[in-house]
């Protein structure tokens, strides 16, 4: 069975920073392209980053040079580095895998994540 546990979030300040985890379980972490995808209230899922199986990754153009995605195959745990956070960073952030090995790199399952995490930037 499938399992994705993101951890990290918080409140926090304009500008600050947080880093988000996410422990994955139940299938072959390291040859699965995965993604962080985020839900702010009223608002319907935003795709916001992905790192693929081989290392290569992408940014939603509104987190680009902000936020830094990484994974340790080594401990089945995928990141999400948020710096120089806005306002409208606001969001639940959730951790998905592919749908298939080898997908595009947007082509995630949302059924795949877990409780997500809550970041609220604010002051």
């Amino acid at each position: 069975e499938v399992q994705l546990v993101e951890s990290g979030g918080g409140l926090v300040q304009p500008g600050g920073s947080l880093r988000l985890s996410c422990a994955a379980s139940g299938f072959t972490f390291s040859v699965y392209h995965m993604s962080w995808v985020r839900q702010a209230p009223r608002k319907e899922l935003e795709w916001v980053s992905t790192i693929a199986s081989g290392g290569n990754t992408y940014y939603a153009d509104s987190v680009k040079g902000r936020f830094t995605i990484s994974r340790d195959n080594a401990k089945n745990t995928l990141y999400l580095q948020l710096n120089s956070l806005k306002t409208e960073d606001t969001a639940v952030y959730y951790c998905v895998k592919a749908t298939r090995v080898g997908a595009w790199y947007k082509e995630y399952d949302p059924a795949s994540r877990g409780q997500g995490t809550q970041v609220t930037v604010s002051s």
